[in-house]
């Protein structure tokens, strides 16, 4: 069992408002089904990120502070048309690529307290599962109890699954090869990534970790995937290269690997 991301980096274009990265989208979706081509027993699980369609939205309205007034439930509305046209975009692309995907939009059922998941309706993607059909998740609006409302992102929505669906792997695809430690002369990519090396100072402070926005919360997030399953193998790498996400679903290694515990420990 695999959970995918395809970040929001990854497959639009952030400089410009609701502009998705077609021809990127349709090769991953290609290499998705190369790879269940190549190995029928593959399960995996596909989320994404919102990119430069739901965030763009998000940040006008200030969706992720919550929502009380008729303005800002409009916002809501808003942003969940947004991520919803993306969502669009990814699913016509694995299903021309001969996918059976099924989209699972965590708004339909998730409900959150003051940002963090509570609750998301998970049988029908374990039927989805069982029945050899691909699920797609993506980053999307909850309803909250404390704040009326909140942003989910993909990686929200996996740290939920996980402890059910139990996968193997969590592959998160970007535009980046990995964590680098010198950013931005991103000479020196990281094998893996542990807490030791995320808590040194020099990291802390650079913009390997920081100023690119998401890197320092998905490795974040990702510790507490490994701490949580020592067993489960979570992977940063570039989906930028062709042909490289088909390697990787069948095996490959490449990127950056977070891990709780390095020789450091």
């Amino acid at each position: 069992m695999i959970f995918l991301k395809l970040g929001g980096s990854l497959i639009t274009d952030k400089s410009q408002p609701e502009t998705a990265r077609l021809d990127v989208v349709r090769r991953l979706a290609e290499e998705i089904a190369a790879a269940r081509k190549a190995d029928p027993s593959l399960r995996v699980l596909v989320g994404h990120g919102s990119g430069s369609f739901g965030h763009v939205a998000a940040a006008e309205f200030g969706t992720q502070g919550g929502a009380t007034t008729s303005k800002e439930w409009r916002g809501f509305a808003a942003v969940w048309r947004s991520a919803n046209r993306l969502n669009r975009i990814v699913v016509d692309a694995l299903a021309d690529a001969g996918l059976p995907v099924l989209a699972f939009p965590p708004s339909a059922s998730a409900v959150a307290t003051d940002g963090v998941l509570d609750s998301l309706a998970l049988s029908s993607i374990v039927r989805a599962l069982a029945h050899g059909l691909v699920p797609l998740v993506n980053g999307d609006v909850a309803f909250d109890t404390k704040r009326g409302a909140c942003i989910l992102s993909t990686e929200a929505v996996f740290g939920f699954l996980a402890p059910v669906l139990q996968p193997s792997r969590i592959l998160l695809a970007g535009a980046d090869a990995g964590v680098f430690f010198d950013f931005p002369s991103n000479t020196n990519l990281l094998a893996s990534v542990s807490q030791h090396l995320l808590g040194d100072d020099s990291l802390q402070a650079s913009a390997t970790i920081d100023v690119t926005g998401g890197m320092a919360e998905k490795v974040r997030t990702a510790l507490k995937w490994v701490r949580a399953d020592p067993d489960v193998e979570v992977r940063i790498f570039s989906g930028e290269v062709p042909g490289l996400l088909r390697d990787v679903l069948l095996g490959g290694k490449p990127g950056t690997q977070v891990v709780w515990s390095d020789s450091a420990s």
